[in-house]
């Protein structure tokens, strides 16, 4: 029987510079969506697909996240189980963070690049297939992208990518894009990769995002890239997989059509997602609603 993935690499050693000043003490997973950090969100994703245990990969700087998943200290407590019948929502909520997941920190050490957080973690992965993610980026979809990857893989058995179609110029500048030989709507066999191609050289729309799920065969494949790797440029986790497909290694790609896809790591993104998740709040929505109306209707007044 196939074994389901149960662990998760979250990638999150970035320094947030397209956020700074704000990101110079606080991680910019931890800036707020609502009121729940960003990288929340991606954990209760992992968590509700069957996921585990989870493996953060972060620096020096990223200390918050691991006190956010933490048990709440005994003052915050103290204070909420103070406020009574009030307040015991808040404490569940807080309470129910540390237990989402079983979670382990590493700082990554190597090479820039996205293949080195899951050669940071290798070690704990064991011969089983897992889980790779971003914690500034994410899909909003039913069922959720973990789901989706996990059934694709059950499916075919090999390593899946996310994808969506590329709806801007510049999302050819930002993302890896596949080509293959559909298998079924919304499911390509891969043939081809390529990181950041632009328009003119793209092998599709196709683009790779936001989240994998991979064999344990691409252990092999990363020492072997880390051993040739010169130091120069990233070490990047897409040719690892082109070498893998070159082999004979079925990788899929999964389309994730029934949801969107949300890049916070951008600032207009992000207040663009903010937005989004204000209007689909259920007390904060009808009241957010009126507001930009209102601020569309003044805009008008001025421009007539």
């Amino acid at each position: 029987m196939m074994k389901r993935p149960t662990k998760a690499i979250i990638a999150a050693a970035g320094f947030g510079t397209r956020f700074l000043p704000q990101t110079k003490a606080m991680p910019k997973e931890m800036m707020p969506l609502i009121d729940k950090p960003i990288i929340q969100y991606v954990v209760e994703e992992l968590v509700d697909a069957g996921i585990k245990d989870i493996i953060i990969v972060g620096s020096a700087s990223k200390h918050a996240i691991e006190d956010h998943f933490d048990l709440p200290n005994e003052d915050l407590l103290a204070n909420l189980r103070a406020g009574g019948d009030k307040k015991k929502p808040l404490l569940d909520q807080v309470e129910a963070i540390a237990n989402l997941a079983n979670f382990v920190y590493l700082r990554q050490k190597g090479a820039y690049g996205n293949a080195t957080p899951i050669q940071c973690a290798a070690h704990l992965m064991g011969s089983e297939p897992f889980i790779y993610t971003w914690a500034d980026d994410f899909f909003v979809s039913r069922p959720g992208v973990t789901k989706q990857l996990i059934e694709t893989y059950e499916r075919y058995g090999g390593s899946v990518l996310a994808c969506k179609r590329a709806e801007k110029d510049d999302e050819y500048d930002k993302y890896g894009f596949v080509s293959g030989a559909a298998e079924q709507t919304g499911e390509v066999k891969v043939d081809r990769i390529i990181e950041k191609p632009g328009k003119a050289n793209a092998p599709s729309e196709l683009g790779s995002v936001s989240e994998f799920l991979f064999t344990p065969e691409i252990f092999d494949y990363l020492e072997k890239a880390h051993t040739s790797f010169d130091g120069h440029g990233e070490f990047m986790i897409q040719p690892i997989v082109q070498a893998m497909i070159n082999d004979g290694w079925g990788v899929y790609a999964r389309e994730i059509t029934d949801g969107k896809f949300y890049d916070t790591g951008d600032k207009l993104e992000y207040l663009k997602t903010m937005i989004d998740f204000g209007l689909d709040h259920p007390k904060l929505g009808p009241a957010l609603r009126e507001h930009l109306l209102q601020r569309v209707a003044e805009l008008s007044e001025i421009s007539e």
